[in-house]
């Protein structure tokens, strides 16, 4: 095991009613922006608990934060909040909504073009954030990463700052989200937890049994979770796999991968197609392609979570890959690149962005262009 340091200093508030502890988490005297994405926390009584929990507080509203954040929204947040001198930040959504947020927190504190922090690539003097997740995917609200667009570029950036201060997690939120965003949250936790797991065996037990145990949950309780009538256990077993499989916890002094998220963001950036959606495409090209270097860990993750143990080591690899891609089609979710009208052009895109970059994706670093588009022909 590597040498690491772990410290994630945000508080888990977990559980149904637990919006209306906001009063007593956030100080009185702070000057509050809340940020919202479109209109769902309405419909679904989110907003309605938010306001009310802080009945009688100085705040003022944010709407807009739309799926992958855009730098030129946000813009508009930062200057709002710079008006009313606030002070405070409460981001009431999903993973964009949180990850936008980060944005702000650092635009706040900035005199410059937030896009300038996005290029840096992090900035850790902020303005406080405090989260209430309406949707599980991202993690993002307990980690220190934003991934930011910039539509007028064509351009998907991560970007760090600070965690959160605390999250407030009620599972009853999710109950009334589409299917396909559920199956896109299941799909983002599932490779969240690969990006860190399949690499190469013999690192950590531990982290391996507890990457193993967050598979494991999230295939459980898919099914239910994209049922007609999804029960609080199967949402809380969900929503909180969400998060553990982006705090840090499942990675503490081991080697990760991360390819296939560096070039999902290029397709969302290319083609809008969401997060989790472009995950469960490239993340079978990544495997196929890159079989021989994660031979062993696709021989353990399919005996552990597939029950694959029976036929030659390369016919073991090939049934845990195919079972893979199975289970996102599952999810109702495209597994193969021409499902969504992408083709060569992208691909090239996307190769001549990575060399532009001179970036090495991957636990052996041996992810640039080139590899990237063998990796996108083999979603094809």
């Amino acid at each position: 095991m590597n040498n690491f340091v772990y410290h994630n200093p945000t508080k888990l508030v977990f559980g149904k009613g637990q919006i209306a502890r906001l009063a007593e988490l956030i100080p009185a005297e702070k000057h509050v922006m809340i940020t919202f994405g479109g209109g769902s926390v309405k419909r679904n009584g989110v907003y309605e608990q938010v306001v009310n929990a802080l009945a009688g507080r100085d705040f003022v509203e944010f709407w807009g934060i739309e799926p992958n954040p855009s730098v030129e929204t946000l813009r508009k947040a930062i200057a709002l909040g710079k008006e009313h001198k606030v002070d405070f930040l409460l981001a009431v959504g999903g993973g964009s909504v949180v990850d936008g947020t980060k944005l702000i927190s650092a635009g706040l504190m900035y005199d410059g073009d937030a896009w300038d922090l996005v290029l840096k690539g992090s900035y850790n003097k902020t303005v406080p954030l405090a989260t209430v997740l309406t949707m599980s995917a991202t993690g993002s609200e307990m980690n220190n990463g934003a991934v930011i667009s910039r539509y007028e570029t064509k351009e998907k950036y991560a970007f760090y700052s600070n965690y959160p201060v605390f999250s407030i997690l009620d599972p009853e939120t999710l109950f009334s989200l589409p299917k396909r965003q559920i199956a896109c949250g299941l799909a983002d936790t599932f490779v969240h937890v690969l990006e860190q797991y399949m690499t190469t065996t013999g690192q950590s037990r531990l982290m391996d049994r507890w990457s193993e145990g967050i598979l494991h949950t999230v295939v459980e309780t898919a099914p239910q979770a994209l049922s007609d009538k999804p029960d609080y256990d199967t949402m809380s077993e969900y929503m909180l796999s969400a998060t553990l499989a982006l705090n840090d916890m499942i990675r503490m002094g081991v080697s990760q991968d991360w390819a296939t998220h560096m070039i999902g963001h290029e397709l969302t950036a290319l083609h809008g197609l969401t997060h989790g959606a472009t995950l469960a495409i490239v993340i079978n090209g990544t495997l196929r392609v890159l079989r021989d270097q994660k031979h062993a860990k696709l021989l353990q993750y399919g005996e552990r979570i597939w029950g694959i143990t029976g036929g030659s080591e390369e016919e073991r690899i090939d049934r845990t890959i195919a079972r893979t891609e199975e289970f996102f089609r599952s999810l109702g979710l495209s597994t193969h690149l021409a499902e969504e009208g992408i083709g060569e052009a992208t691909i090239a895109e996307v190769e001549r962005r990575f060399n532009a970059q001179g970036v090495h994706y991957g636990e052996a670093g041996n992810v640039d262009g080139a590899m990237a588009r063998r990796i996108l022909e083999a979603c094809l």
